[in-house]
């Protein structure tokens, strides 16, 4: 992408260069516009729930700006040439339901055949200036907060390898069908308080929380502080590690320094590709623990305060 033509405008906040999870630009003084994009593969053979999932998935990029969503269109790529129509059916309903309790508007979309199928969102939406959160701009000093436990890529690996417990794996689809809809629990107060927040997804924590750091920060990470799905830990331990763990290690393994007592496992975790992962926010201390507080009362009961942001390089040190 770097061959891309990088546009100017004084109304454009964020594009794609800028590592964001959505593109911002200003409506008003006070209003930012937020539209985003996203589309996943099936995480599981159940057509509605993939639907919800790959929904929640879209819709979260718009809450880790910390916004609403407003309105959707559908993203659908479908065989329909093998898989009856009853199928492409049940995962639009999971998908507009999710898109409903999100109290947005689904408008739409378009569709186009495929071998496999692929589902997802546009999402547009808007945040308050004050309240926008961005990467980039933790400061040393703040803590890290998680909303959603971590192990959606080792749990999806097991299931497709027959060996994961049927109450295990519905735990991990619902966390993933979970709305990240964390800004509208929180008071003005706290959300202006947060310092950084993006979603926790493809890349792993260990990126995700590193893409969180201003210049000159580094992050510490209690492992043992990380909430985990049910089962992960067994599933790691048999060797149902996803082929993305490998693929984040080789691309961010180099700032990542393992002094966890968890040994091995500490690196599974983090570097664990997440599909619809949680929330990860960073801001100061006090505000960091009524945010946890807020979203562990209001339906995020895993969420944890997990590490620190401190003066360094750009390194996540795993204690």
């Amino acid at each position: 992408m770097k061959s891309l033509p990088v546009f100017q405008s004084e109304e454009l906040i964020a594009s794609w260069h800028h590592g964001e999870d959505a593109a911002l630009w200003n409506i008003t003084e006070s209003r930012v516009g937020i539209l985003t994009t996203d589309f996943i593969t099936p995480v599981t053979d159940d057509p509605f729930r993939y639907g919800e999932i790959a929904a929640a998935n879209s819709l979260s990029d718009v809450y880790a700006m910390g916004g609403r969503p407003i309105i959707a269109l559908n993203i659908v790529c479908f065989p329909t040439s093998c898989e009856p129509i009853s199928v492409l059916q049940q995962i639009l309903e999971g998908g507009a339901g999710k898109v409903a309790e999100a109290r947005a508007m689904l408008a739409g979309g378009h569709s186009v055949q495929d071998e496999e199928p692929k589902y997802g969102l546009v999402v547009f939406g808007e945040v308050e200036k004050s309240e926008m959160w961005t990467v980039g701009t933790a400061r040393p000093g703040d803590a890290l907060i998680l909303t959603k436990p971590v192990g959606t890529g080792i749990a999806v690996t097991a299931v497709k390898a027959g060996l994961f417990a049927a109450e295990h794996a519905s735990a991990a689809e619902l966390s993933m069908a979970k709305l990240n809809a964390v800004p509208p629990l929180l008071s003005a107060e706290l959300r202006r308080a947060v310092t950084a927040a993006t979603d926790l997804t493809g890349f792993g924590l260990a990126s995700h929380s590193l893409d969180l750091a201003s210049e000159g920060t580094s992050l510490e990470v209690d492992c043992s502080k990380i909430p985990l799905l049910p089962g992960i830990a067994e599933m790691a331990d048999m060797g149902f590690i996803p082929a993305g763990s490998y693929e984040n290690k080789n691309y961010i393994g180099e700032k990542v320094i393992n002094c966890s007592p968890m040994g091995r496992f500490a690196e599974d975790i983090v570097f664990d590709p997440q599909t619809s992962g949680g929330m990860l926010i960073a801001a100061p201390p006090e505000a960091a623990e009524k945010i946890a507080s807020a979203a562990r009362a209001s339906g995020f009961p895993d969420t944890a305060v997990i590490g620190r942001f401190t003066e360094g390089n750009g390194e996540l040190t795993l204690i």
